[in-house]
């Protein structure tokens, strides 16, 4: 499956690795930058969703996605991705995903508005909140959000082989566990074009319905604005 990743921002805090331990299944380990484990969280926008050789289903092509996710390894090895959870704006979406990827999606509503002040730098706020219920959007409670503004800074690069940039954000699998099985799919793209990012204003509940309380201070935090992404099908590990 193809698509394209836009406007991402990551979102990053120190979390005690004994803490993620237990959150995850037994099979994984928390991956950690010497010695320190991150909980991240990742809202972004997907564009041109697709699966090949077929094009673009308008349906399914364009919509928001936040997720919620800690690094791991299995057997000491194959470092990728476990996610907690994954938000997106789109009901079918969200049904595929939770099929083909075995991954824990949630509806959610979601909003990307960009303001260009003359004289200023652009501004980027980001607002997502979890319907609790399958059914009309409009009338179900929200039982987890995130809202967050921001503005990028700096100029895009690479990050650099070994570094903590590297560490959070340069990952090619994802991990999922279904009927007792554990299952790892690859993602292949370029290198995100990392720059940072001054947080404006944060409120967010979605890795507190995790299970993690965050620290009292500002996250890591880096933007990218694209990539092209081709995502793979799952193989069973165990």
């Amino acid at each position: 499956m193809r698509q394209r990743w836009q406007d991402l921002l990551f979102l990053h805090w120190k979390i005690p690795v004994e803490t993620l331990q237990k959150l995850i299944p037994p099979d994984l380990e928390i991956d950690t930058f010497h010695g320190e484990a991150f909980i991240g969280l990742v809202p972004f926008t997907m564009r041109d969703v697709r699966p090949v050789p077929f094009p673009a289903f308008a349906p399914l092509s364009n919509f928001h996605e936040i997720n919620v996710r800690t690094y791991v390894r299995h057997q000491g090895e194959k470092p990728g991705v476990w996610f907690f959870s994954l938000d997106a704006a789109n009901r079918l979406a969200v049904g595929i995903a939770r099929t083909w990827f075995k991954l824990p999606y949630y509806f959610a509503k979601m909003s990307l508005e960009r303001q260009q002040t003359e004289g200023k730098a652009e501004v980027i706020r980001y607002s997502s909140e979890r319907i609790q219920s399958s059914k009309s959007s409009e009338q179900s409670p929200v039982s987890a959000f995130s809202h967050v503004e921001y503005t990028p800074t700096g100029f895009p690069c690479p990050a650099k082989p070994d570094s903590l940039e590297a560490f959070l954000a340069e990952r090619y699998l994802l991990y999922s566990v279904a009927n007792g099985s554990l299952f790892r799919g690859q993602v292949h793209h370029t290198p995100y074009p990392l720059q940072p990012v001054e947080i404006i204003s944060l409120s967010d509940s979605l890795v507190n319905a995790a299970g993690v309380i965050v620290p009292d201070c500002p996250p890591i935090a880096h933007y990218a604005s694209g990539v092209n992404v081709e995502i793979f099908g799952l193989e069973r590990v165990l």
